[in-house]
Formats: structure tokens, C-alpha cells, sequence
């Protein structure tokens, strides 16, 4: 009898155990995670891939974040799974509650329309579902390349506004002809 009343307790529901923080929540993270690439769905489909080395969330700070300090790299999908979009950075900051990104170094983003934006660092506030920076921003399309400091745009960065440009280069796209009956090939 005494064998299966310890049976019972040893195979009864496991108590969850929750260790306290012991670092302030600002410096000290909740979670690191190491080599991540994990992949986002929305509504049943699969739309993003996001890529880091580490990933380290501080949830228990005063406004909680996440960071990571050795870049990002991030791919938007189409629902067949096509790579339709990317971005990359050097590393990147995320409020969790107000659901802001902050982007830092080298980002390269590419739009749905094979857009390159390049810049040093990005907002984007995904409460207001746009993106913005006050750095100088070069942009190469299929047929100008604009600079210029700060810009705003939509979250798929095809409807943009350059604060200030500073130029506007228009590139010129070779055509190929015929071959004259003159021309020595």
C-alpha cells in the first residue's frame, strides 16, 4: 500500500518552478538565445524568417526590449513561400509593449520592387505600421538613385517621402540594337 501512495505522488503533476531575476532587468537579460532563425506566420501563412546570432530579452526592465547586439537579418515571404523582401543590419533594438524597432549600422532593405534602401539607422513602429529615419539615406531604384537626410515610409517601403534630398541621380539604362551593317563585329 505505502509502494502505491508513492507511486501516485511521484507521478502526480510536476510543480512549476519560476527563479527570480537577480540582475536589475535593465542589464541582466530574461532569456539568450544563441544562433536563432526562426520564422513568423500570420493567419495561417508563413511571412517572415528572422536570422541572429543572439537574441537577448529583457522583459523584466521598466519598459521591456529585446536586443540584438549582432545583427539581424529578416526575409518577407509570399504566401508560395517566395523571398518577396529583406532587410539586415549590424543590430537592432525592439520595444516589446509599444512595438518599435530600432535598426542600427549598415541596414540594407529591399522592397517587394527590388528597391535598396541603405542607410544607418531605422525606426519602425508597427502601431502606426510605418517606417521612418532622420539619417542620410541613399536609395537605388531601376531608374534613379535619390539621397537625401530622413525619410517616412509605409511598413513595405513602396510609398516613401525623402525629408531633405540631396540628389537625385538619373540612371541611365543601355539599350541594346541591332548591329549597324557599318559596324565591325
Amino acid at each position: 500500500m505505502a509502494l502505491a501512495a508513492f507511486i501516485l505522488v511521484a507521478c502526480g503533476k510536476e510543480k512549476a518552478h519560476y527563479v527570480r531575476n537577480i540582475g536589475d532587468g535593465e542589464s541582466t537579460p530574461t532569456m539568450l538565445t544563441y544562433d536563432v532563425a526562426t520564422f513568423i506566420s500570420d493567419s495561417g501563412y508563413t511571412k517572415y524568417k528572422i536570422t541572429t546570432p543572439l537574441w537577448a530579452m529583457y522583459e523584466e526592465s521598466r519598459e521591456p526590449f529585446w536586443r540584438f547586439p549582432d545583427g539581424l537579418e529578416l526575409e518577407q515571404y509570399d504566401r508560395a513561400l517566395v523571398p518577396q523582401a529583406r532587410m539586415r543590419c549590424d543590430s537592432a533594438h525592439y520595444l516589446s509593449q509599444r512595438r518599435v524597432w530600432r535598426l542600427d549600422g549598415n541596414v540594407v532593405m529591399v522592397n517587394t520592387m527590388h528597391d535598396t534602401f541603405m542607410t544607418q539607422q531605422v525606426y519602425w513602429d508597427q502601431g502606426l505600421r510605418k517606417v521612418y529615419s532622420d539619417s542620410f539615406i541613399h536609395i537605388v531604384r531601376s531608374d534613379r538613385v535619390i539621397e537625401g537626410y530622413g525619410f517616412e515610409s509605409d511598413e513595405q517601403m513602396t510609398e516613401y517621402t525623402v525629408n531633405r534630398p540631396t540628389a537625385i541621380f538619373p540612371v541611365a539604362r543601355r539599350e541594346r540594337s541591332a548591329p549597324d551593317s557599318d559596324t565591325v563585329i
